[in-house]
């Protein structure tokens, strides 16, 4: 648990400048508070102490603002940054490197049981306010757009964005901590500009038939 602890404390003064030192880490940032409450919380719930494991749980809640349960699996150096607002369910599953933004929710449907979270991958990156529900995956490398409704699948090394959200890109760039997740294309308007285009062209192609009717 304390190694899993120093390399959350390196996640995050290698992915957010603000931070000037590992004490300021420790003192200053409610994800990583977050993250220390839900370790010992889920110490206690693998012991079956559950009453135990959802105070320290709701503890947490109390002084950071962000809800993880202590049935949730988390890898190595989960990164949230300005976390007020997230949720993470308890039978979520949260892969390494990965970085959550204010808002996010990795929530279920209501209407699962058993697994009835998501599956977050390793180096996923999901931006503010971004929900994604249900018993679905998110695959390695991925990144969720600010404000996306995910209630699909999402592959390895694509991009999804939009409510609800649909895959927009993929790349082959394979790094490690990807945190842009502001300049991401718009799905609605790639189908306006392909539509746009399809019409110029059927214009284009009827305007020839008028000419060629005329010739004739």
């Amino acid at each position: 648990m304390f190694k899993k602890l120093n390399e959350d404390i390196v996640a995050v003064m290698e992915r957010d400048p603000a931070v000037k030192s590992k004490l300021e880490a420790i003192l200053c940032y409610p994800g990583l508070h977050a993250i220390i409450f839900y370790r010992i919380s889920h110490f206690f719930y693998r012991r079956k102490a559950f009453v135990i494991a959802r105070l320290i749980s709701q503890m947490g809640r109390f002084f950071t603002g962000i809800e993880i349960h202590p049935g949730a699996v988390i890898g190595k150096r989960l990164f949230i940054d300005h976390g007020m607002g997230i949720v993470i369910g308890e039978t979520a599953e949260v892969g390494d490197d990965v970085t959550l933004y204010q808002g996010v929710t990795l929530g279920g449907t209501g209407k699962d049981t058993g697994k009835r979270h998501p599956t977050i991958h390793n180096n996923v990156t999901v931006g503010s306010g971004a929900k994604i529900l249900g018993p679905i995956t998110v695959g390695n490398n991925a990144k969720i757009g600010a404000g996306a409704v995910v209630l699909r699948c999402v592959p390895a090394n694509t991009t999804a964005v939009g409510v609800p959200a649909h895959v927009t890109k993929k790349t082959n760039e394979m790094l490690r901590i990807d945190l842009n997740h502001t300049d991401l294309p718009d799905p609605v308007e790639m189908r306006i500009k392909e539509l746009e285009e399809r019409i110029k062209n059927l214009e284009t192609s009827l305007t020839f038939l008028d000419d060629l009717r005329e010739s004739c």
